[in-house]
Parts: C-alpha cells; structure tokens; sequence
C-alpha cells in the first residue's frame, strides 16, 4: 500500500510541473515524460495524428518504428495515419484542389510499403493509389492542352507545373513545359517592341 502511494506521488510530481503550464493538459504533460527518442517520436506521431496531420504523424511513426519496432500502438497508428492520408487526398480532389490531392496521394505512396503496415489490412493498394494519380495526371494534362490549344502558353505552363509539383517524374508534363516555354520565349522575341 505504501509503495503504491509513493507511486502516485512520483507521479503526481511528474506530471504536476508540467500540468501547471498554461494550456497544458495531463494527457500532453505525460508526452513529455517520454524518456527515449522512439517514445518521444511515437507522442509527437501520436499528437500530429490527432491533429489529422497525417504525414507529420507517419514522420514521426517512421522514426519511432527506427527504435521500437514492436510497438502493436505504432503499428495501429500507422496504418490509421496512412489511411487519413488518403482519405484527405480523396477530399481535396472532391474539393477541386487537384495539386493538393496528388501530393497527398504521393505521400500515401511512399509510407505504402512501411514495415509498420506488414500484416495490416488497407482500405487502398498501391495500384489504387497509382492509378488516382495516373488519372489527376492525365486531367491535368488535358486541362493544360486545352489552353494551350487557345494559346493560353502561360496558364498550360502553369498547369502542367502542377503535375510537377506532386509528380516531379512525370515526363508528359516536363516535356510539354519544355516545348510550350521555348515557343513562348520564341515569341516573345518577335513581339514589337511597346
């Protein structure tokens, strides 16, 4: 009986410095009695998922994976933040944010294969995740053809720098921003002077 009121006094004297800061709940201060790097990453992870930052969350996952790869929680976590991931890039994609979606989808595509989902049902296969980008690409693409087509050079230019920006090897969108900029540079040139 003693040793367990001694217990909860250490604990109490624990936690009571790190409660009394403002804005700090129990639930925060005992993250910060974590004592190695795999449960410091594994807290912050554990914080970030909450807050539906999903990479930010796998990050730390990943780190904490590093230390303590048995962890059953990380594991579940992990899998979670993977799964939000994705679902936000399905929610930007419906939002009309389609730069958005793909860096979300790419981001889903690099945790994929994470030792911490070996074992773990998914709700998504990499050929799912593959095949949303391949067709936001190719949206794209044609959405920067079309102005291109009406001689919006720029606005394609900028489209196709979109794909880029989430798929930086896609080849289509490279190409066609190599061709478009030297033909709006060509004319340029032959513009009349203002």
């Amino acid at each position: 009986m003693r040793s367990a009121a001694v217990s909860l006094a250490l604990i109490a004297a624990l936690l009571l410095p790190a409660c009394s800061k403002p804005g700090t709940s129990p639930e925060i201060a005992s993250h910060t009695l974590a004592t190695s790097p795999a449960e410091k990453a594994y807290a912050a992870g554990a914080a970030a998922l909450r807050d539906g930052n999903y990479e930010r969350a796998l990050d730390q996952f990943t780190l904490s994976h590093k230390e303590n790869p048995d962890n059953p929680a990380l594991s579940r976590d992990f899998v979670a933040a993977l799964e939000g991931l994705k679902k936000s890039g399905d929610e930007a994609s419906r939002q009309g944010v389609p730069e958005e979606a793909g860096k979300k989808w790419m981001a889903a595509l690099r945790y994929l294969g994470h030792p911490a989902t070996k074992g773990k049902a998914l709700s998504f296969s990499r050929a799912d995740l593959k095949g949303s980008v391949d067709h936001l690409s190719s949206i794209m693409m044609e959405k920067g053809l079309k102005e291109y087509q009406i001689g919006n050079l720029e606005a394609a230019i900028d489209i196709w720098r979109s794909i880029l920006a989430y798929d930086p090897g896609n080849l289509d969108a490279a190409k066609s921003i190599r061709t478009t900029t030297t033909q709006l540079e060509n004319l340029k040139k032959l513009a009349p002077p203002k």
